[in-house]
């Protein structure tokens, strides 16, 4: 089974606690779409930026990307 991660980009000074209260969301969405993978998170790439990210399967991701509107995906390899 294909993985896509789906990231949400943020800028700015508060970009590293906008990204962590995003992946609070990520996971209430997957638990209220009862999604089988749980895998999401957030990196602080530097002082002005941030991800949050969620990891679908291939066949879940269009479905995911029209509810959540993810800024970009690439393939995930674990």
């Amino acid at each position: 089974m294909k993985k896509i991660k789906l990231i949400w980009d943020f800028r700015g000074p508060d970009a590293a606690k906008i990204a962590e209260h995003h992946e609070i969301h990520l996971k209430e969405y997957i638990n209220l779409e009862k999604i089988s993978l749980n895998i999401t998170g957030n990196e602080i790439i530097n002082e002005l930026y941030a991800i949050a990210f969620m990891v679908v399967a291939q066949e879940n991701m269009i479905a995911v990307r029209d509810a959540l509107k993810p800024h970009r995906g690439e393939l995930y390899i674990e």
